[in-house]
């Protein structure tokens, strides 16, 4: 129950609101037991005694109580559903806000189905165990006292018969509510899996046409589908098994009271009236009964849910600013790797790497693929954070910064180009929604992109789609260039920036990326080896250590690891120029 406990806390802020509403569930619960205890005067007073005031008194109360009833309910109803969509929104801020501090290597680990599933699926299903099971436990706990008080009013050897059936229920109900909770977690887990299934068919759908695997995917995503049908009917089955079962109890104490209150009215020692308005509060305390065992399979079910999300919620930050960590403010780009090591999972990556750029140098990491070139320059930006050694920014440690200020001084264009379904002008300026729009042009401008933008059917006002779906790929490396122009970083980060374009766009953002490095520190990941003549250094990087540093000319010269990886590159032809090989580096 630690875990209910704690879903309990989310409810602080709406206290006031929470009692209003136990006001409410109190005369729902008040007033139902009155509709019963009615029984009696009305059969006794107007059909046995035929007594005419009371025949007009009866009906009045009692259509005054349904009204009265149907304000308390409306207002417990309105109540809890404002709580428990703040509870969700306030659930999810607090999921988004812990999602959006953690490192990349927590997004690597989890899918993003996984992480969609939780936001989704788990937090509705920790409203309905919260809001709607405290409305069930306070409204239906609440009935049941005033019902009982009512039955035990009545007859009290009838009631004492009626509660022999109670204890026999609490072992099914008990029953039920593990066998749900294990269901539950089975179904939760395949809502995940059918999710992920369902975001890479959509992210990937030009690759599965393009190699024609349609019947493929769809097998697929028969099976994730086919085992969240059968978590969600084994979840049906036990919730469909218990109000059989409950009501299978309670027509066994029917029986014994019929039986029993018949033959004391036949005796005479009990009235009709007497006798119907106990059974009138016997069966309406069935129902809040009844209630209440769905209302522990709610929460068995979100108790769950509430598991998963506080496994999330609980996860350790492995990228987070230091107690007292200062604003780096701006800086002037020295950029120095001193002794660094990263690794994972028993798995070294990078080994005992030291590199400097000056403020204002260029300097390129070339290697063959998995050599951990990315990885290396994602130490800078604290994407992740080293696990020996120290990476400098003007002499200071990039974990004595706060991470905001540090990546304020860093930009980067990735091959990965992320862009937002939105405007060309809200990507370029994306986070900055103040600048005005000739800023954005003349970042646009600078990056090769004003004219293809003018050429879009709004201009800069054109909404580009998802990821930027309805723009070439040079148009949306070009476009991150701008972004990162429009930032105006003094350390900048180019990760095989050109790798996926044609020769065309290829020159097209080439010259984008010059004017994004002019008086910037760069670290260039390149894949084509003929981009990166002009940088100040290249550093040669084999399973995660550098083998060789010098200029192109140098290394070319030394006839080491950079002129292997050149020679793979390029073959020469008998006329003197160079064909490009696809070997990637």
């Amino acid at each position: 129950m630690k875990v209910y406990k704690r879903l309990l806390l989310y409810l602080r802020p709406y206290l006031t609101k929470l009692i209003l509403a136990g006001f409410c569930m109190m005369g729902v619960a008040i007033l139902t037991a009155s509709l019963a205890y009615l029984v009696k005067p009305a059969l006794d007073d107007i059909f046995f005694e035929k007594n005419h005031q009371m025949l007009f008194m009866i009906p009045l109360v009692v259509a005054s109580v349904y009204i009265f009833k149907g304000f308390c309910d409306f207002g417990q109803y309105y109540l809890m559903s404002f709580i428990g969509q703040s509870v969700i929104r306030d659930l999810r801020d607090e999921m988004f806000k812990k999602l959006s501090n953690m490192s990349v290597g927590f997004f690597v680990r989890h899918s993003t189905g996984e992480l969609v599933s939780r936001m989704n699926n788990d937090v509705m299903m920790v409203q309905g165990a919260m809001t709607n099971a405290i409305t069930g436990i306070v409204r239906d706990v609440l009935t049941v006292i005033s019902l009982i008080f009512v039955v035990f009013y009545r007859d009290y050897k009838l009631a004492l018969i009626a509660m022999i059936i109670f204890p026999m229920a609490i072992y099914p109900l008990l029953n039920f509510g593990r066998r749900l909770k294990k269901y539950s977690r089975r179904m939760l887990v395949s809502l995940e899996d059918i999710t992920e299934r369902l975001n890479e068919t959509i992210t990937g759908i030009r690759i599965v046409k393009a190699f024609a695997m349609e019947d493929y995917e769809r097998e697929r995503f028969s099976k994730v589908n086919e085992t969240l049908f059968n978590a969600f009917m084994k979840r049906f089955k036990v919730r469909a098994l218990s109000n059989p079962v409950m009501e299978t109890l309670g027509g066994f104490g029917v029986c014994a009271i019929v039986f029993y209150g018949g033959y004391q009215v036949i005796n005479g020692n009990s009235t009709q009236g007497t006798f119907f308005s106990f059974m009138a509060a016997l069966i309406m305390l069935y129902e809040p009964i009844k209630r209440i065992n769905e209302v522990n399979i709610t929460i068995q079910e979100g108790i769950s849910a509430g598991e998963r999300i506080f496994a999330l919620l609980d996860s350790p930050e492995e990228v987070k600013d230091r107690s007292g960590a200062s604003d780096l403010g701006r800086a002037r780009g020295e950029l120095v790797y001193e002794n660094v090591g990263f690794g994972y999972d028993n798995n070294v990556v990078i080994r005992d790497v030291s590199l400097r750029v000056a403020p204002g140098e260029a300097i390129a990491i070339v290697g063959e693929s998995g050599a951990g070139k990315s990885t290396l320059l994602d130490l800078a930006p604290r994407f992740y954070d080293v696990t020996s050694g120290r990476v400098l920014i003007d002499g200071i440690d990039v974990r004595d910064v706060s991470q905001k200020s540090l990546r304020e001084n860093i930009g980067v264009v990735t091959q990965q180009t992320i862009l937002f379904d939105d405007t060309i002008r809200n990507n370029i300026a994306y986070g900055r929604p103040d600048l005005s729009l000739d800023k954005v042009i003349e970042a646009a401008v600078a990056a090769h992109a004003h004219e293809f933008i003018l050429a879009a059917p709004n201009g800069y006002d054109t909404l580009i789609g998802e990821n930027g779906i309805k723009l070439s790929g040079g148009e949306r490396q070009r476009i991150a260039i701008a972004r990162a122009l429009l930032k105006d970083p003094p350390i900048l980060i180019l990760d095989e920036a050109t790798s996926n374009l044609d020769s065309d766009s290829e020159v097209a953002v080439q010259g984008a990326i010059e004017s994004l490095m002019k008086g910037r520190s760069t670290m260039v990941v390149a894949h084509r080896l003929s981009t990166i003549r002009n940088v100040n250094r290249i550093y040669v990087l084999v399973n995660g250590e550098i083998v060789e540093e010098g200029d192109h000319d140098e290394l070319l010269a030394g006839n080491g690891a950079f002129a292997r990886l050149y020679k793979l590159q390029f073959a020469a032809q008998g006329n003197g120029e160079y064909v490009r090989e696809q070997v990637r580096v």
